[in-house]
């Protein structure tokens, strides 16, 4: 329903993250910067303007829905098969190093063995809506590397699924559901199929009779982006993996070039324009701060693990294929962004735990508070700290080699940013 009071929050939201968003872009940094500490100087965090309603995180998880999709019509289907073999090499070793971090940050602070290995899971888990606004604000989400880190962003989330259902079958029987985990695994595999019979098959089939009469083609790709991600959400995925494959499918070759256009121009402005700025403001609304040292030492170790873990795993998946070391750096640090699907896991594993203690099940919480706010002050502090350092290993890459399309494209983005 809508409130005066949401519309006075949406006002205050729209408005400081667009002057804010202005600031940092006239200093050459990244919009979204101004947009995360919008939601800090108007959340629980410092002033407390703006109430963290239900309606506000709907609206946000709208505006990752949207981005998502909008982010797989900037993608190119073919580059991101023709990049599988990195793309699994930096989700695996992105995944692996990381988790393994994570535990033994855990552990050095008191954690027991599933505290320590649900923080590491929450730690080994990369943000694919961050990384795409990202990659996308600083044009770059069409190169080779950009494709890397969208393609090793996804099998990272399914990895994280994979995980996930083992932890918790651990955590509640004490051994592992292999049953759980092959019917995870045949639901992930049912769902890609089927998505990919979809996106070949059938949305060329219908594309070729669109019009933009009454707004028919836009209607048609959020119809689309709906029930692919309730496809994922039935496959046990996030959403936002649904609307980016929708997204990847409704392609400019396979319908007329100016409905495309005019429908891509639609969804950019509907969330670059209006959604996406209240979903990084949101992003505040999870924010929990404990006044002592144990628990900021944690915090700040677990944010320096999370990023030097997908640095060092991610780089070390790419530099197998003989990539220099700057590009490695730029998908280390370009997957090193937390988000949605972290939070998620973390609040899943957070309410278990309560379920399992209330039950007399187990006697020790899967997740205390402090590690919980924790992992959301991490996702938190990695985002902040993602496009900064992205655009640093973008610029040192692109020194030795200007006019690499690499670095064109990311050139314009700042001369059009």
């Amino acid at each position: 329903m809508i409130t005066p009071q949401l519309l006075i929050d949406l006002l205050l939201i729209l408005t400081i993250a667009w002057i804010m968003g202005g600031v940092f872009s006239r200093f050459g940094l990244p919009i979204m910067l101004g947009q995360l500490l919008a939601g800090v100087v108007l959340g629980p965090p410092v002033l407390g303007l703006v109430i963290c309603s239900p309606a506000i995180a709907l609206i946000a998880e709208l505006g990752i829905f949207f981005l998502m999709f909008y982010s797989g019509m900037e993608m190119d289907p073919k580059e991101l098969v023709e990049h599988i073999r990195p793309c699994l090499a930096v989700a695996l070793g992105g995944f692996v190093l990381p988790l393994a971090a994570g535990y033994l940050t855990a552990r050095a602070f008191g954690g027991t063995l599933y505290q320590s290995l649900f923080v590491g899971l929450g730690v080994s888990i990369t943000a694919i809506a961050v990384q795409s606004a990202i990659l996308n604000s600083m044009r770059i989400n069409k190169t080779e590397l950009g494709h890397i880190i969208i393609g090793a962003a996804i099998v990272d989330d399914i990895l994280s699924l994979m995980c996930l259902s083992v932890l918790l079958g651990l955590a509640k029987t004490g051994t592992v559901q292999y049953m759980d985990l092959s019917i995870v695994v045949l639901k992930v595999t049912a769902f890609f199929g089927l998505t990919i019979l979809v996106g070949l098959f059938v949305v060329p089939k219908m594309t070729v009779k669109l019009h933009d009469r009454e707004g028919k083609a836009f209607t048609f790709a959020v119809v689309s982006a709906l029930t692919m991600a309730y496809l994922a959400e039935l496959a046990g995925l996030h959403l936002i993996i649904g609307a980016f494959l929708a997204g990847l499918f409704v392609r400019k070759e396979i319908m007329d070039t100016n409905i495309y256009n005019a429908m891509k121009d639609r969804f950019f402005g509907l969330s670059y324009g209006f959604l996406v700025p209240i979903f990084f403001a949101s992003l505040s609304c999870h924010l929990r701060f404990f006044w002592d040292w144990r628990f900021i030492s944690f915090v700040l170790t677990l944010t320096l693990v999370a990023i030097l873990g997908k640095l060092i795993g991610c780089g070390l998946g790419l530099a197998i294929f003989r990539r220099n070391p700057w590009e490695c750096a730029v998908v280390g640090f370009g997957m090193s962004g937390r988000g949605a699907v972290e939070l998620v896991v973390a609040a899943v594993v957070l309410q278990l735990g309560d379920k399992l203690m209330f039950t007399q099940m187990i006697t020790e919480p899967l997740l205390t508070e402090a590690q919980f706010s924790g992992l959301v002050l991490m996702a938190f502090m990695t985002t902040l700290i993602a496009p900064l350092s992205l655009r640093w290993a973008v610029v040192r890459t692109c020194l030795p080699d200007e006019k690499a399309a690499f670095c064109t494209l990311w050139k314009q983005g700042i001369d059009t940013g």
